[in-house]
């Protein structure tokens, strides 16, 4: 016997309908590539992204159709992420960090035939534009004024680009399984593999995003996430803040300490995300100038392991730090290092020692340690295996590669070997590819 609920697909642009009409004048602050500090709303970027997805229909990109962004974190970027997969298209993000040579092969096994760009990126894509066959048109996120004079093809700004259209469209109506989004991952070994998200993992994650021992954020609270939009899903904030009508504020291309301070400080910033490496501008940057964040509440780390001495650091200025572990395949999101009951009274060293771990998974995501046969590892937070993973927004496979990637029960081997203790703490301790 079936249960009498109703059939309501997890679809990206519900994300943005909801942020609209719940939270409509909340506000989205990005410092803007040319410099000025902009400011929207949810509703706007919901009226705007309405629009992308109208010219992407009148260009003739249909459901399954890829769409590339080459960009940094603004409200231009984020209105084309929920403009494409609004229509069914594929919102693939590249990073502009890969080397030109990685950009092409990126572009062309994807057969993007859309490009969407920052000014930053014009000069590199004029260099390797006629190595990337497929895209028929490039949108510079910008306006008429500062749109540069550029060989790419069938250039336009973006807002010459939406202003064409009234924005009088509805999204695609689709199945939630639709693919959404695509990542490639460089990983260690091989050509990149393509990492493709459905509008259901992505939603799924969002709302595993937004527990709250994840990164938990709630319309009282601003959002800064340092981490890219072209970077995993940017761990997922551009859906998990607009679910919750978390205040946005992004923070362009200026990401050294002095930039990310500004817009911490002057938009009260309580949650952001980030590398260590941002992490240490941005303390280096407030020690030389004796600048405080009395608003900060909490930061979370990922991308690689933070120094115990920076977690001590944000621990002095009274911030909660919770190391975040996952990977492109996780959509990312595998560990967040909240204390537990346990834990949550400890003090010193042995509060640090615990909050250099990788955390626990959230619900939605399973872990394993196996050995090299596949054997189950205990949890005794000594024993070290190959760290495998299962869950509604973890691959199954890459993109275009025939290869299966699971074990006999369905879980994904990370390439991490890891511990895990009693409590569910993960410790990554070494890579086994």
């Amino acid at each position: 016997m079936l249960g009498l609920m109703q059939n309501w697909p997890l679809l990206c642009h519900r994300i943005i309908d909801h942020a609209a009409a719940i939270h409509g004048k909340q506000e989205v602050v990005t410092r803007s590539v040319e410099g000025p500090i902009h400011r929207t709303n949810y509703a706007e970027i919901r009226a705007r992204a309405l629009k992308v997805g109208q010219q992407l229909d009148k260009h003739g990109i249909k459901i399954g159709d890829r769409v590339a962004t080459i960009a940094w974190n603004t409200w231009r970027h984020l209105e084309a992420w929920y403009g494409i997969m609004g229509i069914g298209a594929i919102c693939h993000t590249v990073n502009p960090r890969l080397f030109p040579d990685q950009i092409v092969w990126i572009v062309n096994h994807a057969q993007d035939r859309i490009m969407m760009t920052d000014l930053t990126f014009v000069p590199l894509l004029e260099k390797i534009a006629d190595k990337m066959p497929s895209v028929e048109r490039f949108i510079v996120f910008t306006d008429k004024a500062h749109m540069p004079q550029t060989t790419l093809k069938n250039a336009i700004s973006y807002e010459e680009w939406i202003a064409e259209v009234d924005g009088n469209f509805q999204w695609k109506e689709f199945d939630e399984n639709t693919a959404a989004a695509m990542c490639y991952t460089s990983g260690t070994t091989g050509d990149p593999k393509g990492v493709l998200y459905s509008h259901r993992s992505n939603v799924l994650h969002a709302l595993m995003a937004n527990n709250t021992d994840a990164l938990g954020t709630r319309a009282s609270d601003t959002m800064l996430p340092v981490v890219p939009l072209f970077h995993a899903n940017s761990w997922g904030i551009a859906f998990s803040a607009p679910t919750m009508g978390t205040k946005l504020v992004m923070p362009g291309a200026k990401l050294d300490g002095a930039s990310v301070y500004e817009l911490l400080s002057t938009e009260k910033v309580t949650y952001t995300a980030g590398v260590p490496t941002v992490w240490l501008m941005l303390l280096q940057y407030m020690a030389a100038e004796k600048k405080t964040l009395p608003d900060l509440k909490v930061v979370i780390c990922g991308g690689s392991a933070m120094p115990r001495s920076m977690i001590k650091a944000f621990v002095d200025m009274g911030c909660e730090v919770r190391h975040a572990w996952g990977m492109t395949e996780m959509s990312p999101i595998g560990t967040v290092g909240a204390l537990k009951p346990p834990f949550e009274n400890l003090t010193g060293d042995a509060r640090l020692d615990i909050l250099q771990t990788q955390g626990y998974p959230p619900f939605g995501v399973q872990m394993k340690i196996t050995d090299d046969t596949g054997k189950e590892l205990p949890w005794d937070g000594k024993t070290f295996g190959r760290l495998k993973v299962s869950g509604p927004a973890v691959s199954k496979g890459y993109y275009r590669v025939e290869t299966n990637i699971l074990d006999d029960r369905g879980f994904f081997d990370t390439g991490d070997v890891a511990t895990i203790d009693g409590h569910g703490y993960m410790r990554i301790t070494d890579r086994s590819k």
